[in-house]
Parts: C-alpha cells; sequence; structure tokens
C-alpha cells in the first residue's frame, strides 16, 4: 500500500472514531455522568500514553515547560470544555444532530483564524461560511422556520454549537504551537485536560449529580478512552506525516456523515428530511470554503 493510500486509510479511520464518539456519547446518558466520563478519558488516555511517551517528553521537556500556560489552555478549553458541552449535550439532542453540528468546526476554524491572525478570506469562503452555518441552524431547528425566526433551539443544540466554537480556538491555537513533537504536545494537551476535568468532577459530586459507572458505562469509557481519544489522535498526526495538513485535515468533512450512519445503524435514531438538507448544506458549505482557499 502506498503512502497516500495508507494515509486515506488512516483519516478514514479517525473520521469514523469521530464521528462513534456522537453515539457513544448518547449511549452514555443514564450510564456515566457527563463530567465524569470526560475526567475518565482524559486519564485512560494519559494511562496509554505512558507506555511509549516518557521519551518524547524527555526530549521536548525544556521547550514544552516554557510554553505550559499556553498548551494547558489549549487542554482545558479545546478538549475538557469541549468534551464536557458535547456530553452534557447528549442529554438534549440527538447524535445525528451532534454529528451534523460538529461538521462546521472547520468554518468555525476559518474564522477565527481570521479574527486571531486576519488571514484573508475570500468571497467563496465567505460563501462556504454562510452556507455551513444556514445547515447548522437549519437541523438546530429541526427544518421549522418558526423555530428558526424566533432562535427557539433545543439546549442540546446550542451547548454543541459552543463546543464547536471551543474546539475550533484549539485548532487555531495549534498554528502557534511550541516547536516540538507531537506525541510531546499531545501527552501534555491530555494531561493539561484531565487536570481541567478534576474541578468539574467536583462540582458534579457537590450538586449531587455524580452517576458512577454501571458496567455499561465502563464499556463506554474504555471504547471513548481507546477509538476517539487515542487512535484517532495516532492515526490523524500519522495522516498528516504522510500528506500534510492542508489535504489531511479535508477528511474530518466525513465526521457528520459517519455520525449520522451510525446513529441510525446503532441506535436507531431517525434521520429525517431536515438532517438531510443541512447535512448537504455542511458539506456543501465545506466544499466552498476549500475550493475558496488562496493559493
Amino acid at each position: 500500500m502506498n503512502s497516500n493510500a495508507r494515509a486515506y486509510l488512516l483519516l478514514t479511520m479517525t473520521a469514523l472514531c469521530w464521528g462513534g464518539n456522537a453515539v457513544l456519547g448518547r449511549l452514555a446518558v443514564g450510564e456515566i455522568s457527563p463530567m465524569l466520563l470526560v475526567s475518565a478519558r482524559w486519564l485512560g488516555v494519559l494511562i496509554l500514553i505512558g507506555f511509549f511517551a516518557n521519551r518524547y517528553i524527555r526530549t521536548d521537556w525544556r521547550i514544552l515547560r516554557r510554553h505550559l500556560p499556553y498548551v494547558g489552555a489549549m487542554g482545558a478549553l479545546g478538549l475538557t470544555a469541549f468534551n464536557a458541552l458535547f456530553y452534557v449535550a447528549a442529554y438534549t439532542t440527538t447524535a445525528i444532530n451532534i454529528g451534523i453540528i460538529q461538521g462546521a468546526i472547520p468554518v468555525f476554524v476559518l474564522i477565527g483564524a481570521f479574527l486571531a491572525y486576519r488571514t484573508k478570506i475570500t468571497l467563496m469562503q465567505l460563501s462556504g461560511v454562510l452556507l455551513t452555518m444556514l445547515g447548522v441552524a437549519f437541523v438546530a431547528s429541526k427544518g421549522t422556520l418558526e423555530r428558526l425566526a424566533t432562535l427557539s433551539i433545543s439546549q442540546g443544540d446550542g451547548l454543541m454549537v459552543i463546543a464547536c466554537a471551543l474546539y475550533a480556538g484549539y485548532v487555531v491555537g495549534l498554528f502557534k504551537r511550541p516547536a516540538v513533537s507531537s506525541m510531546a504536545l499531545f501527552t501534555a494537551v491530555a494531561g493539561s485536560a484531565f487536570l481541567a476535568s478534576i474541578p468539574l468532577v467536583a462540582v458534579e459530586a457537590t450538586l449531587g449529580r455524580l452517576q458512577w459507572p454501571s458496567y455499561a458505562g465502563w464499556v463506554i469509557v474504555a471504547l471513548v478512552t481507546l477509538f476517539p481519544s487515542f487512535l484517532a489522535q495516532i492515526f490523524f498526526i500519522r495522516g498528516v506525516e504522510l500528506i500534510g495538513p492542508g489535504r489531511a485535515g479535508i477528511f474530518v468533512n466525513l465526521v457528520p456523515v459517519f455520525a449520522s450512519i451510525l446513529a441510525v445503524a446503532l441506535i436507531g435514531e431517525s434521520f429525517e428530511r431536515f438532517h438531510a438538507i443541512a447535512l448537504g448544506a455542511v458539506l456543501g458549505g465545506i466544499w466552498l470554503s476549500e475550493r475558496g482557499k488562496l493559493k
């Protein structure tokens, strides 16, 4: 298998893992409380990374420690806050909605890059932004013009929009990442995410909402840790190494597609006409944004 084919396979598997996270988020409802799931997820990742990441940390520690506040903020906002809102949103919206709204992340990244670095946006990219946001608004309003006109959307869909904006901020932050290996950076960010999750678990317990995992909850923790958190990150890092970040980023567009397919196939969610329209708008908007990139 040549390098392109390997990259395509790895990046497709990455999108499949991230799409599956939407289904796992829905399955976690009633099996484990959301903040405990976030904390357990990143603790599990640290345990898995610990088997082979030590040499990367030792090599890059002198550079990495100078950027710990920056890396810590990335982990806290881009991973902990994103995942916390993601799993809370799963209580009041569907996995299909979660997946489709996640499709807006590349557009949020485009907007964030413009705000942070004044990256130029072409007319075609702007058209893509508007089309994608229309798709997100359409799925959040369930295709009802009355709900759209009054901005009446479910709490879960609203939380997912905020979560996507936070994750986009994390991606934009990677533009100024410290000059260390990807594995060292991922280890530091995952460690920051775990530390930032501890106060959230404490608040959850104080409010009497902490739910220890059931048997199914433990299975969900294991799956979330292994696939979307660990393997997907490794696959993505390797895919980027093989074909570069620009080409690799396009595969993120498959996340809402896989999320929709898995939600229908595995947990029996209904794929409505407004889902199809919204998914088409989101993917079409991303396509326009990609086509409109400055050369």
